[in-house]
């Protein structure tokens, strides 16, 4: 009897884990039975109606790759639930290969892929997904990191470490912009492990669009707030996410870049770091504030690191819970964990009712864990715009205590604590 076949994909942007969950799908897939082919590059092959561009995966090829970063397979952001024509072609690959079972390794894109894929093969060829992206963006049960977020954000709180070293010995700011396309939660997680003197996220933003100069003097703010406190460094972590959040009136040129083909601004092509640290530089002279301001965009050298154990645990235990609950039935599913057991969520849940898209999970700003985090940064609050904080802080620069409480109440105010 010709043995079932299961295949592997990975789409989206890499993350430290991809390869423990290959190996140990693969690993447990044979043991029980099955053929196992890598597809390499996402889905991009399949919707291409390609069957060469594969892999087979024995145990010999994937013993020992557990503690790798990057992914064997590559990957791509080719996306077949994208239109009904790519959807169609990617489930005829897939039958001309002879797939029985599925494992998506992704994010949100890559998450509504398998879900279409799914829904089209009605349990023909049984799908799911293994979550992953170090922006920690997909809505796991228990609130549960998704795996490559921890292993991202310890390089990165390494590297903000070292930034702020730097801003000491120089005495300089330094504004990193962290990745996190649409979630704060990278950003917020290295500023708050690192000890940084301030992230700011979307989510704390409470207008749906942000204004260039709100989010301009939140910064100054705290440049000028901690110069009060007879330091003249630090470091602000900015997520990316905010760009895209931007209120295009308030951003002359910024949106002139090219968006990618997937609706996101990449920052190798838009310069939101240098844009964004001319602004405050500009705005701190404004107010008799000479200071050094440098931009520093953190994001690609975290995606490939090495797991820590942390992650290499995680991706094992997801990588054989997806293929035991594939070999019990189970399809339309995300494979996550609660409690050190495998919870398949089915994928039907996770989809926004307007969008049919896989909903992203933001920073909840109602938090303790949100609230440990703000208290220790250093930024402009409402009880610093009265005295007698008020006074003490405007007198580091040319403006009056009047006048700088109006000129920093609308930024304090759009980011005030709940």
């Amino acid at each position: 009897m010709e043995r079932e076949t299961l295949a592997i994909l990975v789409g989206g942007g890499p993350a430290p884990g991809i390869n423990g969950v290959i190996a140990s799908a693969a690993i447990e897939a044979i043991a029980r039975g099955l053929r196992v082919r890598g597809l390499y590059d996402g889905f991009r092959w399949l919707i291409a109606g390609d069957t060469e561009h594969t892999v087979e995966l024995d145990v010999e090829r994937v013993s020992g790759i557990h503690f790798t970063g990057g992914s064997i397979l590559r990957t791509s952001r080719s996306n077949p639930g994208r239109s009904v024509n790519d959807l169609e072609q990617a489930v005829r690959t897939l039958t001309r290969l002879g797939i029985r079972y599925l494992i998506c390794i992704g994010g949100d894109g890559t998450t509504y892929g398998a879900a279409r894929i799914a829904e089209q093969t009605q349990g023909r060829i049984g799908v799911v997904a293994v979550p992953k992206t170090i922006d920690n963006d997909i809505a796991l049960p228990e609130n549960a990191p998704t795996f490559g977020y921890e292993t991202a954000r310890t390089v990165g709180t390494t590297i903000i470490e070292s930034l702020m070293e730097d801003a000491r010995t120089t005495e300089r700011w330094y504004l990193a912009i962290s990745m996190g396309h649409k979630s704060g939660a990278l950003a917020l997680g290295m500023c708050k492990a690192a000890g940084a003197m301030l992230a700011a996220i979307p989510e704390e933003f409470r207008d749906g669009k942000i204004d260039l100069s709100v989010l301009v003097d939140t910064i100054a703010g705290a440049i000028v707030k901690r110069r009060a406190q007879g330091h003249g460094d630090g470091v602000a972590v900015i997520a990316e996410g905010i760009a895209e959040r931007l209120d295009p009136e308030t951003v002359p040129r910024l949106r002139e870049s090219v968006q990618s083909a997937h609706g996101h601004i990449h920052l190798a092509d838009v310069p939101f770091g240098a844009f964004l640290r001319d602004r405050v530089h500009a705005a701190l002279e404004e107010i008799g504030i000479a200071t050094t301001v440098v931009n520093k965009d953190i994001g690609y050298e975290l995606r490939c690191a090495k797991p820590l154990p942390f992650d290499v645990e995680y991706a094992r235990t997801l990588g054989y819970g997806a293929v035991r609950h594939l070999l019990h039935g189970g399809s339309g599913t995300l494979i996550a964990i609660t409690g050190g057991r495998v919870s398949p969520v089915p994928l039907a849940t996770l989809r926004d009712p307007a969008t049919g898209r896989i909903g992203v999970r933001m920073v909840d700003v109602t938090t303790e864990a949100y609230e440990v985090a703000r208290s220790y940064m250093t930024r402009l609050e409402l009880e610093d715009l009265a005295e007698p904080y008020l006074s003490r802080i405007a007198a580091h620069t040319t403006l009056s205590a009047q006048h700088f409480r109006e000129r920093f109440l609308p930024a304090t105010q759009a980011t005030s604590r709940r």
